[in-house]
């Protein structure tokens, strides 16, 4: 059988009969010699193409000897083998590629690039009629991810409806997609980059006019960085007698804006991460349990701000409000002294005295004198009328006799 089918083939060839080889894929007959960056070529080498697929008028033949295209050039790829560019159209081309004289693939770009892949060693095929060629930089079995290319550029790889899909992965950016594989390898020029994708997910990219030239490579997931913990700010005068501090909150990466004024009081702000205002409190409003906020001594210079982040027993944290600048110490509603119980009455005495909540007793006199009485007792006050002499006294536009208990006894 063997001497039989030798015998068929010389008769083929001196027939001028082609044996058609299969098709330029991966695990063809090309051996790869390790990851090799091999320059796109572009122009047109002078290596001559074999003597039996090209015609009297430099065109190729089909097995028919018709004629079908024009030869472009030859192109030799990193592994020794030959790919005969032939146009077919202003955007149809063909690449037959060929190994110590025989045929072992075919790539055809017709208005898209394609491209064959043989152990590594690929070829690209432009609609335009150019190429790529280089072996190596490929990443097998690739898995969803970001991919950095040798140039620093950036890709995706997803997975759509069961789909591989590459896209643009671009910070600040939504992602675009640049392709989707449909089973079949599929071609992307992205830039400077020429990527190519397999069915598997494997992933291939040359960077055209670089020295540099690497397999891509899967970017470990970013974990996002934390937000920088709030920190005590410095003490800023905003006007004559006014300061601002920034404190942190008892919240995690919320913040407190602290401001002191003496005309105003003390004032507490809570801000969220991007500084918009939570709730806030002040002299007139010194208190929010629902967020554990409280002002100390809020009619004083020194006010503290009191945090906390649960209610019942907790305790607060104190945090002093920024000091106001020097020669803002006086606060101008303590300047009036509070009148004292113990103050003497003034000469030419009107039968009414002063007393330590800065209102006045009345002291009576005749008959309401003799009968009325105080007893030990609690510091609240007492109404307290007799007899005519109450009516007497009301008759008189005086209203009713108001006396304070005192803890001494009787007045």
């Amino acid at each position: 059988m063997r001497t039989a089918l030798r015998t068929a083939i010389a008769t083929a060839l001196v027939a001028g009969v082609a044996i058609t080889a299969p098709a330029f894929a991966a695990g063809a007959a090309f051996a790869a010699d390790g990851p090799v960056a091999v320059t796109t070529t572009e122009a047109k080498p002078a290596d001559a193409e074999p003597a039996d697929t090209k015609g009297e008028a430099g065109e190729s033949t089909d097995a028919k000897g018709e004629q079908e295209g024009t030869f472009v050039r030859n192109q030799i790829l990193p592994n020794g083998a030959i790919a005969k560019i032939i146009r077919l159209g202003d955007t149809h081309y063909r690449a037959e590629i060929t190994k110590q004289g025989q045929r072992v693939g075919t790539l055809e770009a017709d208005g898209h690039p394609v491209a064959g892949n043989d152990d590594g060693t690929f070829l690209v095929l432009f609609e335009t009629g150019l190429t790529s060629t280089w072996r190596g930089n490929y990443l097998p079995g690739a898995r969803p991810g970001v991919y950095e290319l040798a140039n620093g550029t950036r890709v995706e790889l997803v997975v759509k409806l069961g789909r591989w899909t590459l896209q643009t992965a671009e910070k600040g950016a939504e992602p675009r997609v640049l392709t989707t594989l449909n089973g079949t390898r599929k071609v992307v020029q992205y830039g400077k980059a020429v990527l190519v994708v397999e069915p598997d997910g494997g992933l291939a990219a040359y960077i055209n006019g670089s020295t540099r030239q690497a397999a891509p490579r899967l970017v470990p997931a970013e974990t996002p960085t934390p937000a920088p913990a709030p920190t005590t700010g410095p003490v800023v005068t905003i006007g004559e007698c006014t300061v601002r501090q920034d404190i942190p909150s008892v919240f995690a990466l919320l913040t407190v804006t602290l401001t002191n004024d003496l005309e105003k009081g003390p004032k507490a702000v809570l801000k969220d991460e991007k500084g918009k205002a939570i709730v806030t409190v002040d002299r007139a409003n010194p208190a929010d349990r629902g967020m554990g906020l409280t002002i100390k001594d809020a009619g004083t210079t020194t006010p503290q701000l009191g945090q906390r982040t649960q209610g019942g027993d907790t305790p607060y944290r104190w945090t002093a409000f920024p000091k106001l600048p020097k020669g803002c110490e006086k606060n101008p509603a303590a300047t009036t002294p509070e009148p004292s119980a113990t103050t003497p009455a003034p000469a030419g005495n009107t039968g009414t005295t002063p007393n330590n909540a800065g209102q006045t007793s009345v002291v009576p006199k005749g008959g309401v004198a003799a009968g009325a009485e105080t007893g030990a007792g609690d510091d609240s006050t007492a109404l307290i009328a007799a007899g005519a002499g109450a009516a007497s006294l009301a008759a008189a536009g005086l209203g009713f006799v108001v006396l304070r208990r005192r803890a001494a006894g009787r007045v």
